[in-house]
């Protein structure tokens, strides 16, 4: 005679009900982490856009000069775009490239060199490509096959390429008359400078790179656990080698927006780019330990950047503020990455 406690025939002895998992909804779950962050960082520029209304109705609040002025803030932001790109993919494989203002201000002097000039347009763009290709191929070989940390060997690149570049350029601005580069600044699309349409480009390239292929993979994965990496079979020295020849690459692009825009070389050129782009990453969410970062969320880090800066001139604030309050963000930046790395470390484990 069966019981309530009796056991059903079908049901297997020892076999106990699964522990049953709470529903999460989509904001509760990890994988939304990242886009949480690119929310608040939109709420962050929209935020700046009410100070700038505030302080400065006169642009922010006429559609018209506050259209000019976000493309002429866009336009100048562009370069230091470029190379937060690269930068993003450097600092997620756990590295860091110092020499990224110096490798624009070289490609810049070198391919605005007479005699690359006299051979035209296209010898002008090979030029800055592949000088930002090879020094970024000099730093990988040097870190990844030297064994040298990325701050030494890419701060030694930084004083090497600023010397070359003043020994090319005789310390002199060397200007260029080339319709074409000139062209990539001073013509629109829709409206829309060449430049921004080049850094939109770029990010779109840099997002599917990162998120659509085995390169982004891998650069991901060397930057969560290098050993683990290894052992996984990936390649990891030509992986890095390959890091930061796409980070040059990136800072030749940059040299030939900065030259369309000043219509000239100069070995002072992208004085303190590495600082912006650094802090552009960390804004947008890239993590300095490595393993982690986003395109967009670098993106969004360069326009905050910029709408700061933007905010700074328009109010006429002095330069010497205007750096003690950037480094303040920058500083700030990382500690809200360590509280979270913190909190995501304390968090007990799902069921």
């Amino acid at each position: 005679m069966s019981t309530a406690n009796s056991i059903s025939p079908t049901e297997p002895v020892g076999v106990h009900e699964p522990p049953r998992v709470t529903a999460q909804s989509w904001w509760q779950r990890d994988g939304a982490d990242n886009a949480k962050r690119n929310l608040a960082l939109i709420g962050v520029l929209l935020l700046l856009l009410i100070i700038g209304a505030i302080t400065r109705p006169d642009i922010f609040l006429d559609i018209e000069r506050l259209w000019s002025n976000e493309l002429t803030v866009l336009s100048l932001a562009s370069s230091i775009g470029v190379i937060t790109v690269g930068m993003t993919f450097v600092i997620i494989s756990g590295g860091i490239d110092l020499s990224v203002g110096a490798l624009l201000a070289l490609a810049s002097v070198w391919c605005t060199t007479v005699a690359t000039q006299s051979y035209g347009a296209g010898a002008m763009v090979f030029a800055a490509l592949a000088v930002g290709a090879a020094a970024g191929l000099v730093n990988g070989v040097l870190i990844a096959y030297g064994r040298l940390v990325p701050f030494i060997a890419t701060l030694a690149m930084m004083v090497s390429a600023r010397g070359l570049a003043q020994n090319i350029s005789g310390s002199h601005t060397q200007i260029t008359n080339n319709k074409f580069i000139i062209s990539l600044a001073g013509d629109k699309f829709l409206g829309v400078p060449y430049t921004i349409i080049i850094f939109l480009v770029v990010v779109v390239l840099g997002w599917v790179l990162l998120n659509r292929t085995t390169f982004g993979r891998r650069t991901i994965a060397i930057g969560g656990n290098t050993e683990a990496a290894r052992l996984a079979g990936i390649n990891v020295r030509l992986q890095t080698v390959l890091l930061y020849v796409l980070g040059g690459l990136c800072c030749g692009i940059a040299a030939l927006m900065v030259v369309s825009q000043t219509t000239s070389g100069s070995n002072t050129n992208g004085d303190g780019y590495e600082l912006s782009a650094i802090a552009a990453a960390i804004i947008g969410g890239t993590a300095l330990t490595g393993g982690r970062g986003t395109i967009i969320g670098s993106l969004l880090g360069v326009l905050i950047f910029s709408q700061i800066t933007n905010l700074f001139v328009v109010n006429n604030l002095p330069l010497d503020i205007q750096r003690v309050i950037n480094g303040g963000i920058i500083v700030i930046a990382v500690l809200v990455q360590q509280f979270r790395v913190t909190s995501l470390w304390r968090r007990p484990a799902s069921s």
